[in-house]
């Protein structure tokens, strides 16, 4: 028999002043290990563990490479770097970013469910898009229990509101209230379970901590697609958790849909911006040697670089018209538009492009 001792928590923003109030409010006798991953980024040192060792007197620190897990501690992911359990074990990773961020919740989490299964309390605080769902998902799926900020406390709401929408919650309360919640959850005692089938789950672990991926596994778990990753271009394959769609390319890189969707149409601005210098380039160029040959005495010929150059002036004006309009979208942004309640489901049949095309169809 084991206690419920081991509490994962991510956060993004707005998720810094939720994690300073649970770890204000949890007692000097606490006895979980707490392992926290905040989106951050990779220059800002070690200030997140100083300043949460400030509001506690239970040990703070930044989480160090093969440390073993100890009660009553709480251990801060470092900067660009993932946090992972690996054989009861602390392990630091530069592996490949996961729904664009290093360290990202979801390894964290999918890591100590593999590790410590029905033991580990998973916690989703304040955060934009969707990191921490999938990784909530293997909790519950190991035994574990799931915990979310109550979407309406929290500073921002997606990463909560995602993980209700297809995770089996437990507990949606306020930042105010999870530090007692904790309390009571980790004196639960659990008897051992058999664990679900983690060849995959080992894998994706296995591909965050640092390990050079088996190409021919990571295409094996998932079904080929017709997209890209952002990062490296390489084929992305979809892979299901229950209800939960995500990506992960052969390289290790892996993205949830709403951070697959942002990226993609970040790439789109990027490209547009590409495509509106180069079209400015040619009419600087058109012009420059429509004044060469004025100066020339071939007027005829310049008159038609000087048109070429304001046709291609026109249709960068175009361009930049539809970079005005062009918008990042994500499931929430598509929910609030649309008028729907964030936390509800409102899944649609997908459209097969590829069949519509091949069958030569409009679409």
């Amino acid at each position: 028999m084991a206690n419920r001792d081991i509490i994962v928590i991510g956060a993004s923003a707005g998720g810094l002043a939720a994690i300073e109030k649970i770890v204000k409010d949890l007692p000097a006798d606490f006895r979980g290990s707490i392992l926290i991953v905040w989106h951050m980024s990779p220059d800002v040192g070690g200030f997140v563990a100083q300043l949460l060792g400030k509001l506690t007197p239970l040990s703070v620190t930044q989480a160090k490479e093969g440390e073993a897990l100890a009660a009553g501690c709480i251990y801060v992911a470092k900067p660009d770097f993932h946090l992972l359990i690996v054989d009861e074990k602390i392990h630091l990773s530069r592996g490949p970013k996961e729904n664009r961020f290093r360290p990202a919740v979801d390894p964290l989490f999918r890591s100590a469910a593999y590790c410590y299964g029905n033991r580990v309390i998973g916690v989703i605080l304040s955060g934009g898009l969707d990191d921490g769902t999938a990784g909530l998902w293997s909790i519950k799926q190991y035994g574990g229990i799931a915990i979310v900020q109550d979407p309406h406390d929290a500073e921002v709401s997606s990463m909560p509101e995602s993980a209700m929408r297809q995770v089996s919650i437990d507990h949606s309360v306020p930042a105010d209230a999870i530090a007692a919640l904790l309390v009571r959850l980790s004196k639960e005692s659990t008897e051992s379970t058999t664990a679900p089938s983690g060849e995959q789950t080992l894998t994706e672990i296995s591909i965050a901590a640092g390990n050079i991926p088996n190409i021919k596994a990571t295409m094996t778990f998932g079904v080929l697609t017709p997209f890209t990753c952002p990062e490296c271009h390489g084929v992305l394959s979809k892979l299901n958790d229950g209800s939960i769609v995500r990506y992960r390319c052969h390289t290790g890189h892996a993205y949830s849909v709403d951070t697959l969707m942002q990226a993609v149409t970040e790439k789109i601005e990027a490209s547009l911006y590409s495509a509106m210098r180069g079209m400015d380039e040619s009419v600087m160029l058109l012009n420059h040697i429509g004044d060469h040959l004025a100066e020339n005495n071939d007027p005829a010929l310049a008159g038609i670089y000087f048109t070429k150059a304001r046709e291609a002036h026109d249709r960068s004006c175009s361009v930049a018209e539809t970079i005005k309009e062009h918008q990042l979208i994500s499931t929430e942004a598509v929910r609030k538009d649309a008028d729907l309640p964030l936390a509800s489901a409102c899944p649609l049949e997908p459209v097969n492009y590829l069949e519509k095309l091949s069958s030569g169809e409009k679409v």
